[in-house]
């Protein structure tokens, strides 16, 4: 008898599928009280029928499932004994072809604890079955079973089965270390991004032990509240990622980390990079709140409209800039405003342009619900080559700016950062369309030995301007 959550699927679906109802029919959440009210049993048959899960592509324990189609090849009989809906658990079973027959909650009954025991002994005799588990909820059955067995146990049930002496048979292990599933669910490298925030004090030339200072605790803020906004985003699309071809790996679809400590760790990051941001420009709090926001709708509704969503994605790169002015108290050119939108505007476009590209290679259709086809790559790269001379013309113009004359003594040599954005423009496109570049444009410059000279050249002729 082999348990469903946390055991034969690393994750607990019954919060899979709150996460995909969160997705797919947010204002039903203001139901869940009455189902609940109507006992467990009853919530999950609610959730079930209206956030169905694809079977076919939970994220299993490979160990175990590796070792029960052995038993069920030596002639073992194998049930799925679990807590979830019957739905659920029928599909699985269907899915998997090992299991004899399903033992499930039915919408009145929560087939759980004493109940299961209790519906395992009738069925089997008292110490009849062997029985795979992983909680301490799962410890009356292991115990009272003829072959205890666990699979990704938590910490402490080993220790509970040892101090009642009972022997484990197996142990099948199936996860990855929570730390590195940490760092990773928090996309610490996509921190590179909030870098913006320093640009404004930088081509403000008002660095200053103070503006630093400010300008890095509103850097640690953003990227606190970016981290909750990307588990965030992780939770909602738990569904989506699972049939990506990368996307799957994350520490949420995985199942290497569970939603429920996921939306605490959101609520604690969100939490913490408010409180940091409170000693900062009251302004800056409003762009961190309006950078929350709208990351929330377009994790929600805005990232599956065509054209919508990257421009959302343009903005919250020049919203960082923005904020950064807001922290250290510095005006922001409206030019630079002008050449962000552009310019980032561009890179949204490279990144569904890769997606599109990198779909096109493998040879299947987008099934992320983002609305775009692959024959829509020819009109994108038009977007996005446009929008990135779009950029360089507003640079250009930038430059002759009388304002400019008063932040560099020679403004004239500005002009030598043209042909090198025009390149590393160029360049990115032209690797979008070969399918060389990763999806995340972010991701590909911090990686990118070209990219970071052409960061380091823009840096020194902007110092050479100055001087």
């Amino acid at each position: 008898c082999v348990d469903l959550d946390g055991t034969l699927v690393k994750s607990d679906t019954l919060l899979d599928g709150l996460c995909v109802l969160a997705r797919s029919r947010p204002g039903r959440l203001a139901l869940l009280p009455f189902w609940l009210a109507r006992g467990k049993a009853s919530l999950k048959r609610e959730i079930t029928a209206r956030a169905p899960l694809d079977a076919a592509h939970l994220p299993y324990n490979e160990a175990l499932v590796v070792y029960l189609r052995e038993q069920a090849a030596s002639g073992r009989r194998l049930y799925l004994s679990t807590g979830a809906d019957h739905a659920l658990a029928d599909k699985v079973a269907k899915h998997l072809g090992i299991f004899e027959e399903v033992f499930a909650s039915d919408g009145s009954t929560n087939l759980t604890g004493a109940r299961k025991l209790r519906l395992l002994e009738t069925r089997f005799g008292p110490g009849g079955f062997a029985y795979v588990g992983n909680s301490r909820a799962d410890l009356p059955l292991l115990q009272a079973s003829a072959g205890a067995m666990l699979a990704n146990p938590v910490a402490g049930l080993r220790s509970a089965l040892r101090h009642k002496q009972i022997p484990v048979q197996n142990v099948c292990l199936d996860r990855a270390s929570i730390a590195a599933s940490l760092w990773r669910a928090l996309r610490v490298h996509q921190w590179a991004k909030n870098v913006l925030i320093f640009l404004p004090l930088l081509l403000a030339h008002a660095v200053g032990i103070g503006t630093l200072l400010q300008s890095l605790i509103a850097f640690i803020s953003f990227s606190l509240v970016a981290s909750g906004t990307y588990i965030v985003n992780d939770l909602l699309d738990i569904s989506s990622d699972r049939v990506h071809a990368t996307k799957r790996r994350r520490p949420f679809a995985a199942g290497n980390l569970s939603a429920l400590f996921g939306a605490g760790m959101a609520v604690v990051l969100l939490a913490g990079g408010v409180l940091l941001a409170l000693p900062l420009a009251s302004r800056f709090m409003v762009w961190l709140l309006t950078y929350f926001c709208v990351t929330l709708a377009y994790s929600l509704y805005c990232k599956r409209i065509v054209i919508v969503d990257v421009i959302i994605l343009s903005a919250l790169y020049t919203l960082r800039i923005l904020a950064g002015a807001a922290a250290a108290s510095v005006p922001i050119s409206d030019w630079m405003a002008g050449f962000a939108i552009f310019f980032f505007f561009s890179l949204a476009l490279v990144k569904r342009f890769s997606e599109l590209e990198n779909l096109r290679a493998r040879g299947t259709a987008p099934s992320n619900g983002r609305g775009y086809l692959v024959h829509d790559m020819e009109q994108l790269r038009a977007f996005g080559t446009a929008s990135a001379f779009a950029s360089i013309v507003v640079f250009t113009l930038y430059i002759n700016n009388p304002e400019v004359r008063n932040l560099y003594h020679h403004p004239q040599r500005l002009w030598l950062l043209t042909p090198v954005l025009i390149w590393w423009l160029s360049r990115i496109w032209l690797r979008a369309s070969r399918g060389q570049m990763n999806e995340d444009p972010v991701v590909f410059a911090l990686t990118d030995p070209a990219s970071l000279l052409a960061g380091i050249a823009i840096f020194l002729i902007a110092l050479f301007s100055s001087i």
